[in-house]
């Protein structure tokens, strides 16, 4: 690569991570932020030499650039949900599983992408929170850009104004609708993943799914629990429900599971292998958990190959238990 090139690679390495992420909040999938990101660096590259550091710093200017990448990709694209965000929750545990692969469901963010550094990982941990990263799907395009630039971020006005090629008024009037549409979305007592009593929770979930134990598993969740599980349009709200489906899974896939722990999107996480015909343990889904001080008050699960492969799971594990 030419001596520019190296230059410029130095130069855009300590903002890649955080690009990466801000395009995964906008795009709802680690791939396709993946792919915009390199986006925005190949027209970073090809333009560099109108970047003018006296208007705006590096950071601003590959922000402006990936956001409005980002803004170009979702033209025309329907938004990332999760089933809770498509309807009224399912009152049969026994209903078809019958997955949806048309839909374009929201992807996990795998932790690595989240800073090395245990205090800015703190910090940077809601920001990336499954139930927030959702939510925003539900804004339009640019108002999820000013909310993301202003709120997250910590842009002035009037540097996304320029970001966006808007007014500082627009600005402004995008970010109060947005901040109104996610009000209502705000997780209560949310624990850190670090926290002795999420970690004690998790293992005595994990003991309590690979001994098929419901009752204990059912024990450690709230009582407005929801459960929901991407490509399946269903889902599940409460213990009673939850439950029910979890023993309805023993009956058609066994027993013998085996949980490895993990973490998603700052938060706890569970690759579940479910035993074969052959007695081999394959992968079967990721289970993405949100811990509050009352228990276990979400449960994402999902069962897609490319999610599998975002996170590096092995597509078997070995017949030990992990914990």
């Amino acid at each position: 690569m030419p001596e520019i090139g190296t230059e410029f690679d130095a130069a855009t390495a300590p903002f890649r991570r955080e690009l990466a992420v801000h395009c995964y909040r906008m795009l709802g999938s680690v791939h396709d932020a993946e792919e915009v990101l390199q986006e925005t660096l190949t027209k970073a590259w090809q333009a560099r030499e109108r970047f003018d550091a006296s208007r705006a710093s590096l950071r601003t200017w590959l922000y402006r650039i990936a956001t409005n990448a980002c803004l170009t990709a979702l033209e025309g694209k329907a938004r990332r949900p999760l089933p809770a965000g498509l309807g009224a929750a399912s009152d049969d545990p026994h209903s078809s599983l019958v997955p949806d692969f048309e839909t374009p469901w929201l992807q996990p963010l795998p932790d690595r992408y989240l800073p090395p550094d245990p205090s800015v990982r703190a910090a940077e941990r809601d920001g990336v929170r499954l139930a927030l990263v959702a939510a925003m799907q539900l804004l339009p395009a640019r108002q999820r850009a000013v909310l993301l630039l202003r709120d997250v971020l910590a842009f002035r006005a009037a540097e996304v104004a320029a970001q966006l090629d808007t007014s500082t008024a627009s600005v402004n009037s995008a970010l109060q609708r947005a901040r109104a549409t996610l009000a209502s979305v705000r997780e209560e007592s949310v624990l850190e993943p670090d926290d002795p009593a999420v970690r004690a929770t998790v293992e005595r979930y994990v003991r309590a799914f690979e001994a098929a134990d419901v009752p204990t598993l059912v024990s450690l969740l709230t009582e407005d629990v929801v459960l929901e599980m991407p490509p399946v349009p269903l889902w599940y709200s409460g213990r009673a429900d939850y439950g029910a489906f979890i023993t309805r899974v023993f009956d058609m896939r066994g027993t013998g599971w085996r949980m490895r722990v993990t973490s998603a999107n700052g938060q706890p996480a569970l690759a579940a292998y479910c035993p074969s015909p052959s007695g081999v343990l394959q992968l079967h889904t990721l289970q993405v958990l949100t811990v509050t001080a009352h228990g276990i008050a979400h449960n994402v699960v999902f069962q897609d190959p490319a999610v599998f492969a975002a996170f590096g799971l092995e597509p078997t594990e070995p017949t030990e238990p992990t914990c």
